[in-house]
């Protein structure tokens, strides 16, 4: 008789920050029953993936054992948490559970996408339950920067995992439930609590966390006492705190106009689904040329420096009509996601070469974090008393050093990374076996493999420009006319100061006139050989090596 086991493997958000996307299972080795807990993404840089628009984790793994694959499960709306659905969703169709406003960001992006939207059911919170396989799944209200965040109580034959998802203790969280710390340790005393998967975000930040409500305050008087126009920029989601900058526009008798898709998405589903009740009124964007400037407050997206966001849009000049000048104030009300600096930095920049006066959150008076601090991280601990603790939701160094914070306290932990499968079914947490793990690239409207070869193709490219060889061969082999070179991202002249496409030419024609005819008939020998003769000139020339594109047409013999 084969015995049960239960097991953790994170496929991504474990060893970094973003593409969360867990996987619990319950059974006889093998063939538990699964559950998917987050399917999200990350962002690339132009450094490591230029041209890509999201990456998100390989689910082949997963893929490949869809029947034994119960249900999916979403913890709240952030893109790190649910912006792969729609990608994936294909690969594993399964059941999606959401509480409302997560439900309908899904369903929004099921039916851009083409996908049945009926898949995405809304579930309650707390004490409600979601039977699946041998799963049974509740949603725990949490604090957090998006409405209607959820914790999850796995419960499991082998006993219960709580699945903290993104918190902090909050209790005044401006819109959506606030931190209840009666409701934890409630759920703490009616069943032991065997394993606590927990965000390690800030497990670095020594202070306990602020709440969404002690920023009001220094946003209305930094509005209240702004001349010219006032521009503010913050997460699309953090639907509470545009509540809080479009109130304190209206409080200094602007109006206040939404810039952004993303941002109108975000107030409307959270109207529509009732987490918002009374956000202040505002304007279209049609209309805000007509409001004089010391009259108006524009709340953009582009907090990230994100290029085709608002804010990135009116450093570079006038965005539908609307430009800053000089007196003017610009508003971060924001923490720069590490990797963003430059591009936050260079918009910074442009901003003040145009006389504008730009705040960001250096003081910390005008933003606060969505994720629990140290102190709060040991709060959770006390009030759990986890068997075992799995940090999840962070970097490496935030993974080891909150195992070691658990220590402290007497709760054996355990950092485990991404592809780690971990038994829970014991004492301790034991790992058991490593699952290979990689990343899936959306590029433009298509799904590539990290190892497919385009990125990496893309970025010599970008480092070494590229030459695109032509030649034309008769049926006996003999060249007709010169070769020609069409070069794309290298310089035209080299050191000797003569055109770099003629050189090559010139290099090109010679080799032609002299190749052995066993060359001249096989095409990968002349690929092989023309390839060489222009790398050759380039780096004599340029130093580069450049990506060669060979073309010979052979002429059809009648």
């Amino acid at each position: 008789m084969s015995t049960n086991r239960l097991i953790y493997l994170p496929l991504g958000g474990a060893g970094e920050i973003g593409m969360n996307t867990y996987v619990y299972g319950y059974g006889p080795e093998d063939r538990e029953r699964l559950i998917v807990v987050d399917l999200g993404v990350t962002f690339p840089d132009m450094d490591t993936a230029p041209g890509v628009d999201v990456i998100m984790a390989d689910v082949s793994w997963l893929e490949e054992r869809a029947d034994r694959i119960e249900a999916i499960f979403i913890t709240h709306a952030h893109e790190d948490h649910i912006g792969a659905l729609g990608h994936l969703w294909p690969k594993l169709k399964k059941r999606v559970y959401a509480r409302r406003f997560t439900a309908a960001i899904g369903r929004l992006k099921f039916d851009e996408a083409g996908l049945p939207t009926d898949v995405i059911h809304t579930v309650e919170a707390r004490p409600a339950v979601v039977e699946a396989g041998p799963f049974r799944v509740q949603f725990v209200p949490v604090a957090h920067s998006i409405p209607e965040s959820a914790a999850l109580i796995i419960d499991t034959p082998a006993g219960r995992i709580l699945h903290s998802g993104d918190f902090k203790l909050d209790p005044s969280p401006i819109v959506g439930e606030g931190w209840n710390e009666a409701l934890f340790r409630e759920i703490a005393a009616e069943t032991p609590v065997k394993a606590l998967m927990c965000d390690s975000t800030n497990v670095f930040s020594p202070l306990p966390g602020r709440s969404e409500a002690t920023l009001a305050d220094p946003i209305h008087g930094l509005i209240a006492n702004a001349g010219g126009l006032v521009v503010a920029t913050t997460f699309a989601s953090n639907v509470a705190r545009l509540k809080t900058l479009a109130e304190a526009g209206r409080a200094a008798g602007r109006s206040v106009c939404l810039l952004g898709r993303a941002m109108q998405r975000m107030v409307k589903v959270a109207q529509e689904t009732g987490v918002l009740t009374d956000f202040p009124p505002i304007i279209p964007s049609e209309h805000a040329t007509e409001v004089s400037r010391q009259n108006l407050m524009l709340i953009v997206t582009g907090s990230q420096g994100e290029r085709r966001a608002a804010t990135a849009q009116l450093s570079r000049g006038k965005y539908l009509g609307l430009e800053l000048k000089e007196g003017d104030t610009f508003l971060f009300s924001s923490k720069t996601i590490p990797g963003n600096e430059r591009g936050v930095l260079r918009i910074m920049n442009s901003f003040s070469e145009m006389g504008v006066d730009v705040v960001d959150d250096t003081g910390g008076r005008y933003h606060v974090s969505g994720h629990a601090n140290r102190p709060d991280l040991e709060q959770m601990h006390e009030i759990v008393k986890p068997q075992m603790l799995i940090p999840m939701h962070g970097e490496h160094r935030h993974l080891r050093e909150h195992v070691k914070l658990g220590e402290q306290r007497g709760i054996p932990g355990e950092i485990v990374t991404n592809g780690m499968m971990v038994d829970l079914s014991g004492d301790a947490p034991e790992v058991v076996e490593y699952i290979e793990t990689g990343r899936l690239y959306l590029d433009g409207s298509v799904l590539i493999g990290a190892m497919d070869g385009v990125v990496r193709d893309r970025i010599r490219l970008a480092l070494n420009g590229h030459a695109m060889v032509n030649v034309i061969l008769d049926e006996n082999d003999d060249p007709l006319g010169e070769a020609w070179v069409e070069l794309s991202g290298l310089p035209e002249v080299g050191k000797r100061g003569q055109g770099l496409a003629d050189l090559m030419e010139t290099e090109l024609t010679e080799f032609l006139e002299t190749a052995p005819a066993k060359v001249m008939r096989d095409d990968d020998k002349m690929d092989e050989a023309i390839r060489r003769v222009v790398r050759q000139v380039a780096v004599e020339e340029i130093g580069k090596k450049p990506e060669v594109t060979v073309v010979v047409s052979r002429l059809a013999t009648e």
